[in-house]
């Protein structure tokens, strides 16, 4: 359960890698958001994951306590160097919210167990918790009652299970498969599988 030099090394890694998507994909949801905003208020929340699939990308590859907030710090902080629109405090709290999130599923089994159906409730955790920050912090005139509200944290939800515990899941298997997770027990349990 210690931190080997390997683990901080490859989490500032990834937590780059993830900025740098974070960073992209804030260009990328300004121009699709309206559209899709356009079809029906709140459906762009399906796409909010890709802002939190580090969490749960994060657990899977270092299987530590901490990687999540860890690789989420990292990767707001690389955001913030490239720059973003978003509030320095909006970025870096809701990075260390969504990475205690994405942490519990993990935590109560004492980061023992590592599967696509934790990877799931792990994306839906993180999804829970962003869609209640969002309607706290930045839309502050949506109700979490009302239709947009509800569409909001239903898209989100979604968008937590499919991209941040399902597309997360069979990207660890990826990485893990091209033999870059050697070294660490998320690697040797793919080769196992083979």
């Amino acid at each position: 359960m210690r931190w080997r030099s390997a683990d901080i090394a490859v989490g500032a890694a990834l937590g780059v890698a993830c900025g740098v998507v974070f960073w992209g994909f804030n260009f990328a949801y300004s121009w699709i958001s309206p559209l899709l905003g356009a079809i029906l208020p709140g459906v762009s929340s399906l796409l909010h994951a890709f802002w939190y699939f580090s969490g749960p990308l994060a657990i899977l590859i270092i299987r530590k306590p901490g990687a999540a907030v860890y690789v989420n710090f990292i990767g707001s902080v690389a955001e913030m160097l490239f720059g973003n629109q978003y509030s320095f405090g909006f970025v870096f709290i809701s990075a260390l919210l969504q990475g205690v999130f994405a942490e519990i599923p993990f935590a109560c089994l004492r980061y023992r167990k590592f599967n696509l159906g934790l990877s799931v409730v792990s994306g839906a955790l993180v999804a829970l918790e962003y869609g209640v920050y969002v309607l706290l912090f930045k839309f502050q005139g949506v109700a979490f009652a009302s239709p947009r509200g509800i569409t909001h944290m239903i898209c989100e939800l979604i968008g937590g299970v499919l991209i941040a515990g399902v597309m997360s899941w069979f990207l660890y298997l990826a990485i893990a498969r091209t033999g870059a997770l050697d070294r660490f027990a998320s690697g040797r349990a793919v080769r196992k599988e083979r």
